[in-house]
């Protein structure tokens, strides 16, 4: 199965690919990688999931904005490159989770991307090296902020 169907088979729904807030490209490709840069929990209507998670948003919460994040992702991946059958498999992910000192389950916060990408992907293709980090603030009060490396099919 191609992976532009298993986003209609999963039932997802991608927001219109994010512009760019500042000077940069959402989505570069040089020599076979793909670079996407950070991106926020944007959902469909437009609007961003904002707050720290420990404070303003639950674990879960947390969980979903990162999933959120990751159809953001898959948007600008789609709008770029025409299609994710493009894509041979995620390499690596930095996850930023806007959240209270005191909480510490930033990687469960990220897997709500993490988790995402196996969904689309597959597990091979899907499953990439990673980090998971709390941030005192992100950009806009985001809840969360993801940038990828992926690698083109060959």
């Amino acid at each position: 199965m191609s992976f532009d169907s298993s986003i209609a088979k999963l039932g997802l729904v991608l927001p219109p690919a994010p512009k760019p807030m500042g000077v940069y490209r959402p989505v570069v490709v040089s020599r076979g990688m793909v670079y996407v840069s950070g991106h926020g929990p944007l959902q469909p209507d437009g609007s961003v999931i904002t707050g720290r998670v420990g404070a303003d948003l639950d674990l879960e919460a947390g969980y979903r904005a990162a999933r959120v994040t990751g159809l953001a992702i898959l948007a600008s991946l789609r709008a770029e490159l025409g299609s994710l059958d493009k894509i041979g498999r995620l390499v690596k992910t930095l996850g930023m989770v806007h959240s209270t000192p005191d909480f510490l389950d930033h990687p469960k916060v990220i897997n709500g991307y993490s988790e995402l990408m196996v969904e689309v992907f597959g597990d091979d293709a899907g499953r990439g090296a990673r980090s998971a980090i709390g941030m005192v603030a992100l950009p806009g009060n985001i809840a969360v902020e993801v940038e990828a490396i992926f690698e083109l099919a060959s």
